[in-house]
């Protein structure tokens, strides 16, 4: 056997640390079974004496070999498999136990194993290495390629179709009420009419009910205006940002080089469009896969599945590596770490260093997807420059689709400019390799003309990254084009080794790209040697009988409506994550939205108009004992709304929400390459928040967000979100007392009320009516009587400090 030269022979005895410490006097038993003569004689030696130096609880893996599973075991470590069943001498566990090789022995001092305890693993290995742990040592027994015990997991089963068990209500009610009945409690009463039109109108539109819209509701009338709602624009602001959350969209890298990212708000409208129009869901994820690899009838639709594709080019990534090797391997890992979190509620990410702990989902399975995606060419659109060592191309549109173009025109001298100082640094790099002879000249500095070498090499690096950058965003005469951040297949699609440890230094076996056999499920065969595979990934994600997509996706849609989800963990439906609170319902929720055609917005009618949904909010003291909670869906939760409902609501209170989209971004628009630069323009408010649109179109940097969305809990845009957390904290109190913005609303609320109502009294009644939906109760009209008529109070700015406590209340800021 031999070995690397860079190991020593300590180093090389190390590697296979497989029985460690004396076992004289072990005796064998070979007269019983092979399972019982594993756990007799070759699991507590395992255990005992090899564990603490590898296996995954001591967290060492000493010559990156584990023995605490058969997989690992199999696999081996630094110097090849541990085992192969059936050939004891070709097994290098068993060879370090015999040690036969002074260089190569176990243990590495002190004496000799017992030569029964040899003779045991001998016998294993001969007859097959049985290993009950992880299932026989020929493969996995089940053909989806896990191991058997996963797929007991709820979430990794067939889903079932429920069956409806009370003729009371909507099928939804149905199964929610089975719940309480078993544990003895019944739903809440209805909310009234009020109360139900405003959790409507802030689920669906993420806007408070207009006066107009309070005078024309009535419980005969929900149905109406539930579509009505649907219908509306307003709804595909709302749930488009939902989404945005989920495919962690941002508009800059992030990470130490905060490179801005001008063309990803062309993603941001896509979603948008596509909730708006109910592209049915399986269509929506192939789309951002694989939307350049489908077919188009024209070049919008050609120009809009390119778009779709941005997905998989908006994580943040590390622009600072040098090593490209590095650099692809990170990027692949993030895009299947978004999609597994994102699609599956799965971290499949987990298994690109070891197989993964608790789901069924194996390294040699991450790196089938990861040749996926390095076969992929992802394009993000930044250039290299002295902040930023990774470039990057974009995506064309067609140029008769139609698309906006931010960007402005360079003149034909601008672009001869920049053509000439293209072609001079090129000159330049030609000159001074023609001139790194001269420093080992005899006479010259050696170190002075490396430095000077280096000094110059940097200096076109970086100088030439910007111009190949602004080259590519226009023709040959200047004009800008269309561009987006996106995916295309790679000229020449490849297979990922698998890295010992996700390290890329220690490549093993090349894997080839394919689907992972998981859940049993079929798919398309094997992927063309000249296609990525992704369009066979996302067909395989969308075929029907996945358990986990349509689970996934309608889990998110109730958790969005209901407060929390039936699962509670809303993106993690793995062994470590919660298990539903209603498996039945999820189930026929599941099979609807995929009977229905894939429609969220029929998957949210029905959910909102079931009883379940249209409950009253309040707190009942028998329910809470039995379940403090409320899984079994005793209530609808009051919820604090979201950071951008909050700021929304006060530009629709005000009078000044401007409900157009906005053409493009801030970030299209700035000349500056990173995020960290924003502070030192002077044109950009300080909060980044100088829009009166919805808050979907204000600029979203990765760690240079606007203040009203960080204070209340924004999404954190590198990571996928599917429920946000919700937090109660003086910074927020302050931020709405001292705010620029809120003054500026309550200032256009005082002026909208003046205008709209004669008097003090009814100004406050209007200011009630716009803020609350309904007039001030006994109380609150003589609280604020003695305000007005406080002698401390300033006359010329009481009305807007009165329309700013309103703005600031706790109920401007809660649903119901």
């Amino acid at each position: 056997m031999s070995f690397p030269a860079i190991f020593s022979p300590v180093s090389r005895r190390c590697l296979f640390v497989a029985v460690v410490a004396t076992l004289l006097g072990q005796s064998s038993t070979r007269a019983i079974d092979a399972s019982d003569h594993f756990e007799a004689n070759i699991r507590p030696v395992l255990v005992k004496h090899c564990y603490e130096c590898h296996s995954s609880e001591s967290g060492k893996a000493k010559g990156g070999l584990h023995l605490d599973t058969r997989e690992a075991t199999l696999r081996g470590g630094d110097s090849g498999p541990a085992l192969v069943p059936g050939d004891p001498e070709a097994s290098l566990l068993y060879v370090a136990m015999r040690q036969n090789d002074p260089d190569f022995q176990m243990p590495p001092k002190g004496p000799a194993l017992a030569s029964a305890v040899v003779a045991d693993f001998e016998d294993w290995i001969r007859e097959g290495a049985l290993d009950p742990r992880e299932g026989a040592p020929g493969g996995p027994t089940h053909p989806s390629g896990v191991k058997p015990r996963d797929l007991d997991h709820w979430s990794y089963r067939p889903m079932e179709t429920g069956v409806a068990t009370t003729n009371e209500g909507t099928p939804i009610d149905s199964f929610v009420e089975a719940a309480l009945q078993e544990k003895g409690l019944a739903r809440s009463p209805e909310a009234v009419p009020l109360t139900l039109l405003r959790r409507l109108c802030f689920d669906l539109t993420g806007l408070p009910p207009t006066p107009e819209q309070v005078a024309d509701f009535s419980l005969d009338r929900i149905r109406e205006t539930v579509d009505a709602l649907l219908a509306s624009d307003d709804f595909g602001v709302r749930w488009g940002r939902h989404w945005l959350d989920v495919v962690r969209f941002a508009e800059s890298n992030g990470k130490e080089a905060n490179i801005i990212y001008p063309h990803a708000w062309r993603y941001r409208d896509y979603v948008i469009d596509a909730v708006q129009r109910d592209l049915p869901y399986d269509r929506f994820l192939i789309e951002q896969l694989a939307g350049d690899l489908l077919p188009a009838a024209d070049a919008p639709t050609r120009a809009r599945q390119l778009i779709a594709t941005g997905f998989l080019a908006l994580g943040a990534k590390g622009l600072a590596e040098q090593n490209p090797a590095v650099f692809a391997a990170d990027v692949a890992d993030e895009q299947i770490d978004a999609l597994g979190r994102a699609w599956l509620a799965s971290s499949l990410a987990c298994a690109r260093c070891h197989d993964h702990k608790s789901d069924p989902y194996l390294m040699k399975d991450y790196y089938a997807l990861a040749g996926i995606f390095k076969s992929t060419d992802t394009r993000f659109g930044t250039w290299i420059d002295s902040e930023n060592n990774r470039g990057g191309r974009l995506v064309a549109l067609p140029l008769d689709a139609g698309q906006r173009i931010v960007q402005a025109d360079s003149t034909p001298e601008e672009v001869a400019t920049m053509q000439n100082q293209l072609a001079q640094l090129n000159a330049d790099e030609a000159s001074g390799k023609a001139n790194q002879a001269m420093m080992t000249a005899p006479g010259s500095d050696p170190q002075k003309g490396f430095n000077e070498a280096v000094r110059e090499a940097l200096r076109i690096y970086w100088s030439r990254g910007p111009v190949v950058g602004k080259l590519e965003t226009i023709d040959e005469n200047g004009k800008a084009l269309p561009l987006c951040m996106g995916a295309l297949d790679a000229e020449k699609p490849i297979h990922s080794p698998l890295y010992e440890r996700g390290e890329i230094d220690h490549p093993a076996e090349t894997i080839t790209r394919a689907i992972p056999p998981w859940f049993g499920l079929p798919n398309e065969g094997s992927i063309p040697e000249s296609e990525s595979g992704r369009l066979q990934l996302a067909h395989w994600l969308t075929e029907p009988e996945h358990p986990l997509t349509a689970r996934v996706m309608v889990n998110r849609i109730w958790s969005h409506l209901c407060g929390a989800g039936l699962v509670a963990t809303v993106d993690n439906f793995g062994p470590t994550g919660a298990v539903p609170s209603h498996p039945e319902l999820l189930d026929w929720l599941a099979r609807r939205f995929q009977e229905s055609g894939w429609s969220t917005k029929a998957l949210i009618r029905d959910i909102v108009l079931s009883r379940t949904y249209r409950q009253d909010s309040i707190w009942r003291a028998d329910a809470f004992a039995v379940d403090p909670d409320n899984r079994l869906l005793w209530r609808m939760p009051p919820r604090r709304l979201d950071a951008e409902v909050i700021r929304d609501s006060m530009l629709a209170v005000s009078g000044e929400l401007d409900p157009s989209p906005r053409p493009a971004s801030l970030a299209a628009e700035l000349n500056i390459a990173t995020a960290s630069m924003l502070a030192f323009n002077d044109k950009i408010p300080r909060d980044l928040d100088g829009s009166l649109r919805r808050s979907i179109y204000l600029p979203i940097f990765r760690d240079q967000l606007p203040d009203i969305l960080s204070l209340f809990d924004f999404a954190e845009p590198s990571l996928v979100t599917g429920k946000r957390e919700q937090t109660n904290v003086p910074p927020q109190a302050l931020y709405l007392m001292n705010s620029d913005f809120v003054r500026a609303r309550a200032t256009a609320l005082a002026a909208r009320v003046t205008r709209e109502a004669a008097t003090l009294p009814a100004q406050v009644e209007q200011a009630f009516v716009l803020c609350f939906n309904r007039p001030p109760d006994d109380a609150e009209r003589s609280l604020v009587e003695a305000y007005f008529a406080a002698p401390e109070v300033s006359p010329g700015t009481a009305l807007i400090d009165f329309c700013q406590a309103l703005l600031a209340s706790a109920d401007f800021r809660i649903a119901d």
